[in-house]
């Protein structure tokens, strides 16, 4: 089969020909793959910020699929359904997936598709834990409104909105408009806050939060963007900033938009260390929250998706055809230029594609 691989010794990933996967345990599916897309995350590995991932890896942890095998154990599944593959695996019997914290299994699962096994941007993959790792689709739904659900709409949410403890009237600052950015502003108006400010040097993905519903969009290139959102709050600060970047000065600058007593929630991908200034925020009693996804939220959330209440559609601007992935990854790592928010890869039918171009990892999250 072709799958999309890594290869550490260039930022160029390579389409090519590798082993169909098989099962392997008992848990295991393997599911052929209709519809996939990638991620920041995919980016960083690119850039070589997540070095577990070894040489040849296929890359890629969010799909939409249909099972073409099952492992003898698995019970909430047959052969022909179509399935939604989560970016988080869970073995569903240890400690931390009996308590919701899927995220950081201990049990074998947790981030491991693309990452510590073979990924989705495949023709086929293995999925371990099938009975706690996929999710059945509606036969309501086309793949685009539940592909997001398996990554930036959980993660946007768990990490950014809820860990940030959003409320009704709060004053938000999301910093960053890329994907993940634009699910936590979509996501954080089901807790109807009073104000959303969000901050993106690119004037397309500031256009973009507009019409998601964001408040103001304010340019950092323009001025210090915590004076901004300062300058916008009356010098007080907002109730919840959400990180969703992953640079250095991003974080500093969401610490520095925070009023005392407020909530910070890191979402961001950070491949550098940061600095927490605890010179500035020790008497201020402001609380930073970090965390990977777990994904407890995807039943809730595909729920709102069959009721018309999310439109996971929003979010593709470009689409391909899974043989021209490496185009897609141009597009996607040159966002300044190619205006992408995030690409769809249909691996069952060849699709209008945008042209090519080389790959660039700069762009993050």
């Amino acid at each position: 089969m072709q799958a999309l691989t890594y290869t550490r010794s260039s930022d160029h990933p390579s389409w090519s020909e590798v082993a169909r996967p098989t099962i392997q345990d008992a848990t295991d599916a393997v599911v052929r793959i209709t519809t996939t897309t990638i991620c920041g995350s995919d980016l960083h590995i690119l850039k070589g910020d997540v070095p577990e991932v070894t040489e040849g890896r296929v890359l890629g942890h969010e799909a939409i699929g249909v099972i073409e095998e099952l492992g003898s154990a698995v019970t909430s599944f047959a052969v022909g359904d179509r399935v939604l593959i989560s970016c988080i695996t869970s073995c569903g019997r240890c400690e931390q997936c009996r308590t919701g914290r899927y995220g950081i299994c201990s049990g074998g699962g947790g981030w491991i598709l693309g990452h510590t096994i073979d990924g989705v941007q495949a023709d086929f993959a293995r999925i371990p834990f099938a009975d706690y790792s996929l999710y059945a689709v509606p036969d309501a739904l086309d793949d685009e409104q539940v592909l997001f659900l398996a990554d930036i709409l959980p993660t946007a949410f768990e990490v950014g909105v809820i860990n940030g403890k959003v409320q009704p009237g709060d004053t938000v600052a999301i910093v960053g408009a890329g994907p993940v950015g634009l699910a936590a502003l979509m996501t954080a108006q089901l807790f109807t806050p009073g104000r959303i400010i969000v901050s993106d040097p690119l004037a397309s993905r500031r256009e973009r939060a507009l019409e998601y519903g964001a408040d103001v969009a304010i340019d950092p290139t323009n001025g210090d963007a915590a004076a901004q959102v300062l300058a916008l709050t009356d010098g007080v600060g907002v109730d919840v900033a959400i990180e969703a970047v992953g640079l250095p000065a991003t974080f500093e600058s969401a610490v520095d938009m925070v009023r005392a007593g407020g909530r910070l929630a890191n979402i961001g991908v950070h491949g550098k260390p940061v600095t927490l200034h605890m010179e500035r925020l020790w008497t201020r009693d402001v609380t930073i929250t970090t965390g990977l996804v777990d994904t407890w939220s995807i039943p809730m959330l595909l729920r709102l998706v069959e009721q018309g209440k999310l439109d996971g559609r929003r979010f593709a601007t470009h689409h391909f055809d899974l043989d021209h992935v490496v185009d897609a990854y141009g597009e996607f790592g040159d966002a300044a230029t190619s205006g992408v928010n995030k690409v769809v890869l249909h691996g069952d039918a060849l699709v209008n594609r945008a042209g090519t171009a080389d790959v660039l990892v700069a762009a993050v999250d």
